[in-house]
């Protein structure tokens, strides 16, 4: 590396505390071969107080990769030497073997020549030891160490958002199943003898109150009750006029959200079932409204009333 690497003077510690995403402290591995050990590189690195970097040395890929493996490191610094030590071949082999650090390149060989051969190898960059500076190695690796941090977090959140939607999904299908069963549970209550309706598989009703009923779980998961008080009372009166028992328009339901959330897939369903839930409740208490007023008219129908002047 040439000799401006350490040309530029360091900055004060007021100026480092300004800087903003360069690590205050690296540890990397240099691999190289045995005619260029790693201490001028060890020395630019100390010369320069941008960034504390650790810099340890490994002779050969063998070596190398041993060293991943046993220990963990930010940043990965191969030297490239034709003949000696092909950085290509050994990058190609570490990411196949399932090194994740951020990998750099040094060489001789200008930029253009070397960077789009070093990328496709699975290198995150590429630095030519003559033209650069200390300083531009430095911010180099950091931002590839950077990279790869994200990398890493983004997968471990990614993870765990897919681990939270799929435990969501299978409490859902738990709670859809309790709901089923205790449909099922309904017979077995005191009371007189259940006789089944006609309806009670819910395959002689009209498709058009099935459908509308699907429609209306779904406007009511993406909007909530707000307006869809009138609609939910319009449904509640045609269950009553179909003569849907309590258990029919539970299982109507039921079939309803489990569509809904097989729909879904692994994406999140907490939502959609607590505003399942909302909806049931509010359409029961309407179809329970609807049965107490006809029970009402039936036990006091309506009276012929005399005219004045008529009386008995």
């Amino acid at each position: 590396m040439s000799a401006t690497l350490a040309d530029r003077k360091a900055p004060t510690p007021r100026v480092l505390a300004l800087w903003k995403g360069l690590p205050p402290r690296m540890r990397g591995l240099y691999i190289t071969n045995r005619q260029r050990t790693g201490g001028w590189l060890a020395e630019a690195f100390a010369a320069d107080s941008a960034s504390q970097v650790v810099l340890e040395e490994a002779v050969g890929s063998a070596a190398g990769m041993a060293r991943l493996r046993d220990d963990i490191f930010d940043a990965v610094l191969v030297s490239h030497e034709p003949g000696e030590l092909d950085a290509l071949d050994l990058i190609e082999g570490y990411r196949a073997g399932g090194a994740d650090e951020a990998i750099i390149v040094l060489g001789t060989q200008s930029d253009p020549e070397m960077s789009v051969l070093c990328y496709e190898a699975g290198a995150d960059g590429y630095v030519c030891v003559h033209t650069t500076t200390t300083r531009n190695l430095i911010w180099v690796v950091a931002r590839a160490v950077q990279r790869h941090q994200l990398i890493r977090e983004n997968q471990r959140l990614h993870q765990a958002e897919n681990t939270r939607q799929q435990r969501e999904h299978d409490e859902s299908q738990r709670l859809i199943e309790e709901q089923r069963a205790l449909v099922e549970e309904f017979r077995a209550l005191p009371g007189p003898p259940f006789r089944p309706a006609p309806a009670e598989m819910l395959l002689p009703l009209p498709a058009e109150l099935i459908a509308h009923h699907r429609e209306l779980l779904r406007v009511y998961v993406i909007m909530g009750s707000g307006n869809l008080a009138p609609e939910l009372q319009r449904l509640a009166e045609l269950l009553v006029t179909a003569g849907l028992t309590a258990r029919q328009t539970m299982q109507l339901h039921v079939r309803a959200v489990e569509e809904l959330v097989k729909g879904l897939g692994p994406r999140s369903t907490r939502h959609v079932m607590n505003r399942a839930d909302l909806l049931v409740l509010e359409l029961m208490m309407y179809v329970a409204e609807g049965y107490r007023r006809r029970y009402q008219e039936r036990i006091h129908p309506p009276s012929q009333q005399l005219l004045p002047g008529f009386a008995a």
